[in-house]
């Protein structure tokens, strides 16, 4: 087996095969104090131990964004929303379209603003080498020197979750990257197992958890009632996605009210939600200015008229095997 400790020379030197010019700032985060990203007036929550306050409206970068077929709007975008205050971008290894992958694309205004931007990035891989290529790719892509938080991508079932810290895999690689601060933090996402996630979060020492969330109490997997307490336990930052997808299948499902109950739910940092143009910027910008937290009685009145969604046979992402990537 190869060596996992990998040089920060040796990441600068390959990602600069992409980018030159590349300023990297004292990331202030790192030393558990506040850090110096601007929110310009948004509502930010800390993300769990990190250090750092995010807003609770996180810019997806994946398939919704990637359907942006133009470049320069697509980026037009990403610029409107860090000009209002939404600095965390979350990608992953596997986004992109036929033409271009998203880290690719956000690496073409990042690389000028990589100072104000909390970057999400994702790994597939499990082996460490294999996982440390797909690192290297990310970082030329994103024409930086180092990704704020490296996620491990989608847990499965709890083997995929015990694998995670055998010799030679993915975790023992992030380790080492975070201690040479190539990695700031380090954390994982899910879709399918609960049980997973939450064996996940009490084995290793993650930073994060990325979990699509379940709006039902009685659901099919719990999500809520165990995989995030569990991980806010350890002291780790939860964020949720795939939260206004349920629009899609359930009629007269208000958006607006998915979002709420995603911010209502105890220990839940923020929300990745898929974004496309600038009015759902503003939508979601006034919304969360405007945040009122649902009662325990709207929450149960929501989970109960999308009991007929999360029994479907057609959410993808309670499947085993679902990973996000192109065009998902």
């Amino acid at each position: 087996m190869k060596n996992t400790q990998i040089s920060r020379r040796t990441f600068v030197k390959n990602a600069a095969l992409a980018a030159t010019a590349v300023s990297v700032v004292p990331y202030l985060g790192c030393t558990g104090k506040d850090n110096s990203f601007d929110p310009k007036g948004l509502p930010v929550r800390a993300l769990g131990k990190t250090g750092v306050r995010i807003p609770v409206y996180v810019v997806g970068c994946g398939s919704r964004w990637m359907a942006v077929a133009d470049d320069d709007k697509a980026l037009e975008i990403l610029e409107y929303a860090l000009d209002h205050g939404l600095y965390h971008w979350d990608t992953a290894s596997s986004y992109g379209n036929d033409r271009i992958s998203s880290e690719e694309r956000i690496g073409r205004i990042l690389k000028n603003n990589r100072a104000r931007v909390f970057l999400s990035s994702k790994v597939e891989e499990r082996d460490a080498d294999a996982g440390r290529k797909t690192l290297e790719r990310s970082l030329s892509r994103l024409q930086t020197d180092y990704i704020d938080l490296y996620q491990v991508h989608s847990i499965n079932n709890l083997e995929d979750a015990i694998n995670l810290g055998k010799k030679g895999g993915i975790l023992e690689m992030l380790q080492a990257c975070k201690q040479e601060g190539i990695i700031r933090h380090i954390g994982f996402t899910g879709h399918a197992d609960a049980e997973a996630m939450k064996k996940a979060a009490l084995d290793y020492d993650f930073d994060t958890m990325l979990i699509a969330l379940n709006h039902q109490t009685q659901g099919l997997q719990p999500f809520e009632e165990s995989a995030i307490p569990a991980a806010a336990g350890k002291g780790m930052g939860v964020m949720v996605i795939k939260v206004i997808r349920p629009r899609e299948h359930v009629e007269g499902i208000n958006p607006n009210d998915l979002i709420r109950y995603a911010l209502s739910l105890e220990n839940v940092t923020a929300a990745v939600i898929g974004t496309d143009s600038k009015q759902v910027i503003d939508f979601n910008i006034d919304l969360i200015k405007n945040f009122v937290r649902m009662t325990e009685e709207e929450m149960k009145k929501l989970s109960l008229a999308l009991t007929p969604f999360h029994h479907g046979k057609d959410v993808p992402w309670l499947k085993e095997g679902y990973t996000d990537g192109y065009r998902t």
